[in-house]
């Protein structure tokens, strides 16, 4: 991964190797929503329903029923060409939701959900297998009206029987932290006819998330399912059939090496609204290298085609190659409103040694990203302290008076500190231009010294046990070791036994996912989303903490769990962002991270025959999505020999 702001750069081209329920909601397009224009009720004392073509967590849609196509797509793209990028390591199966196997790049990309979201809202989901949803304005269930033209990629009808499938067999064999979650909000679905599903929700929980969350989960063919055996939670080569505008080409296929989708031509959404502009490409390629050097070597070689670059080393020295000199590679920053991966170091606290905030306090000091930023990465990098960072539920300062009254039953419970109502969240120390930063040194050593960590006559610390405190680095981005090592060495000097430990992408899955957790540090994704729900419980959890694929660091803490029920409990726009805020304090107080870094600006070099709209939205940069192929200068880089394939 070396410099990278993204885990995507280890090879997670543009979907999630191990969707969340917030990924699936939305097919990688956007985040979720709820509440729409009401219709009148029939009696005063009847509820009122709400019948609608999309809908918003707390506001009106953006979009009106009769929108002819999104703002920020070219709704007269031409179809046509391919696009490929790169991912590292390999793979050996085709379903993505499964902890089984290793999911190829983009293995999600052919299955659709009810509901999907756009690139330039937040909060708002639209119909799109189905036409209209109904819900009452408690959200106590919700009716999606399926459309009757929706089809399976092999012309099969997409039915009410089918959703209803497919929500049972996620909630049956789906991630276990996504079945547990799923299990405590919905009573069940139902199939009331041929083109219409009814889901309701179980009494006594916050409703206003889930008609998009059971709106979001893909819907998978029951008949196909069924008469080839398949499994969900079994790796295998063979896809679910899907409705998605992409199938795979099994021809091209090469396993571990290579994966291709094709655009499907019978597709039966390319005429929709929320659809037109998007899916233009006729493939998309996937090639798989074993580092991010070489994989640097194939794009120079023109054995691949666009690359979002996220080493700043090669960014800032590695584009002097003779297709860029010629202008057959464009190299250009593409703007980003999106807020930050919350990418990190991450400790896993389930092990002993990291049951003491004071020790993961020190080893946040002795990393010194002011140093490396500099030294390493050619100034281009923001410091990452929030897990909302780059966006407005940042919490900064002092807590509001609003977030301070969520804040102190908490306190006065003993689960928090009382200085969480009065100072500014917990920030990463900032160190000074040399290496090895001695006041920080000084003060993570006070630090191990109160924590029972004391210096032995061999310079290293250890506890009343006579233990060692060993600190192992999990790393599989041959880029990412200059970037682990200096960290190393100040956590040597420190008296720690630091060291890294480099393995393969598949010793690496296997040793962070669950049930193994077998490792101390490594770098992952602290995930959030603008407007949050009960992916927090997956995230950030205790009930989850030993099962989650995504809470990785095994947290359990109660401040956090109630904090996440009242972001959840949020009735308005207004309530989301003071209890976000007042979240994103309470899980900074817990300091199992060591915050790395981002950019606001995608960094992306690509061969000369691509183009997009002029404006792109904030919240993608969507080349696979409503980029389009110019065949002219396609073939003017194969005539000049820049293009490989």
């Amino acid at each position: 991964m070396g410099e990278v702001t993204a885990r995507t750069a280890q090879g997670r081209v543009a979907v999630s190797r191990l969707p969340d329920v917030r990924s699936w909601l939305l097919g990688g397009l956007g985040l979720l929503a709820a509440a729409a224009a009401a219709l009148p009720a029939h009696a005063q004392d009847a509820p009122k329903i709400i019948k609608a073509h999309g809908i918003s967590t707390f506001g009106d849609l953006k979009y009106p029923a009769d929108f002819t196509h999104l703002e920020y797509v070219n709704p007269d793209a031409p179809k046509g060409g391919e696009i490929s990028e790169w991912a590292f390591g390999g793979f050996d199966s085709m379903n993505p939701y499964s902890v089984k196997g290793r999911a190829a790049a983009l293995s999600s990309i052919m299955y659709e959900s009810i509901l999907a979201g756009t690139a330039d809202e937040i909060g708002a989901a639209y119909c799109l297998i189905c036409e209209t949803l109904e819900y009452p304005e408690d959200r106590s269930w919700v009716i999606f009206n399926l459309r009757p033209e929706a089809k399976f990629s092999d012309g099969t009808p997409v039915t009410a029987e089918d959703v209803v499938f497919s929500y049972e067999t996620f909630v049956a064999k789906g991630l276990t932290d996504f079945r547990t979650i799923f299990a405590q909000q919905v009573e069940g679905a139902e199939a009331l006819d041929t083109h219409r599903v009814k889901f309701t929700f179980k009494k006594g929980i916050p409703t206003r998330d889930l008609p998009q969350d059971v709106g979001g989960l893909p819907v998978l063919s029951k008949a196909q399912y069924e008469r080839e055996g398949l499994d969900l939670e079994e790796g295998s080569l063979k896809p679910f059939l899907g409705s998605g505008a992409y199938v795979l080409d099994e021809s091209r296929m090469k396993v571990g090496q290579t994966v291709v989708y094709r655009r499907n031509p019978d597709y039966w959404g390319k005429d929709l609204p929320l659809m037109r502009g998007t899916g233009n490409f006729d493939a998309i390629r996937i090639e798989y290298y074993a580092d991010y050097n070489a994989a640097f070597e194939g794009f120079k070689g023109g054995s691949y085609t666009f690359r979002n670059e996220a080493s700043s080393i090669l960014w800032a020295t590695g584009y002097d190659f003779p297709a860029v000199q010629t202008g057959h590679v464009v190299k250009v920053e593409l703007p980003s409103g999106a807020k930050a991966t919350g990418q990190g170091w991450m400790l896993n606290l389930r092990r002993e040694k990291f049951q003491d905030p004071k020790v993961r306090e020190a080893l946040n000091l002795m990393f010194n990203f002011e140093w490396s930023n500099q030294t390493l990465f050619y100034g281009l990098y923001t410091r990452v302290d929030s897990f909302w960072e780059n966006s407005y539920l940042e919490a900064e300062g002092a807590p509001s008076e609003a977030e301070a009254a969520l804040l102190k039953p908490l306190v006065d419970e003993g689960l928090l500190p009382a200085s969480i109502l009065t100072e500014p969240p917990v920030s990463p120390p900032v160190s000074g231009e040399r290496q090895l930063d001695r006041r920080n040194l000084r003060a993570a050593s006070k630090l191990l010294d109160e924590a029972g960590w004391t210096v032995g006559s061999d310079g290293m610390r250890r506890n009343a046990k006579g233990e060692v405190l060993r600190v192992e680095f999990l790393n599989d981005s041959q880029t990412f070791d200059r970037v682990i090592s200096p960290f190393v060495e100040n956590l040597r000097a420190l008296g720690v036994d630091a060291l890294m430990t480099r393995v393969d992408n598949a010793q690496m899955e296997s040793r962070t996912r669950p049930p193994s957790y077998d490792f101390d540090i490594t770098t992952g994704n602290a995930r959030t989303n603008y407007i949050s729900g009960a992916e927090l419980k997956q995230y950030y959890g205790s009930e989850t903490a030993d099962i989650s694929a995504f809470n990785i660091m095994g947290l359990k803490d109660k401040a956090v769990d109630r904090m996440i029920e009242v972001v959840l409990a949020a009735k308005t726009s207004e309530e989301l962002e003071v209890a976000t805020k007042a979240l994103d304090r309470v899980l900074r107080l817990q300091r199992f991270w060591v915050p790395q870094w981002y950019k606001a600006s995608n960094t992306v070099a690509y061969y000369d025959m691509f183009e997009h709209p002029e404006t792109l939205p904030p919240y993608a940069l969507g080349e696979l999505d409503f980029w389009w192929f110019n065949p002219d200068k396609a073939q003017a880089l194969r005539d000049a020999g820049a293009l490989r394939q």
